[in-house]
């Protein structure tokens, strides 16, 4: 995939990321892929889009502790999206 493509295709999850339609989502997920999405890569990217393809009440389970996390979508990116410190906008 060429440069262009990359970049058109971290526009569209970073979109994709903030406009989940669960507000606390689209908080974390939007602000989460605002600073990280940039600098994925490949594999990375793959991971991130299949965590948005996931249900919102599901991932929210996970990121606030009360389900754990199924062995099958543990991976890089869900661990810095559990450690993702959000900050509330103001």
């Amino acid at each position: 995939m060429d440069r262009k493509d990359m970049d058109a295709r971290r526009r569209k999850l970073i979109f994709r990321a903030s406009r989940r339609g669960f507000k606390e989502m689209d908080l974390i997920m939007g602000q989460f892929a605002d600073q990280h999405v940039s600098e994925m890569v490949e594999g990375e990217l793959e991971e991130f889009e299949r965590l948005l393809a996931t249900p919102d009440w599901e991932v929210y389970a996970w990121l606030v502790g009360t389900k754990p996390v199924p062995p099958n979508y543990a991976g890089p990116v869900l661990d810095r999206l559990l450690s993702f410190e959000y900050e509330p906008r103001t």
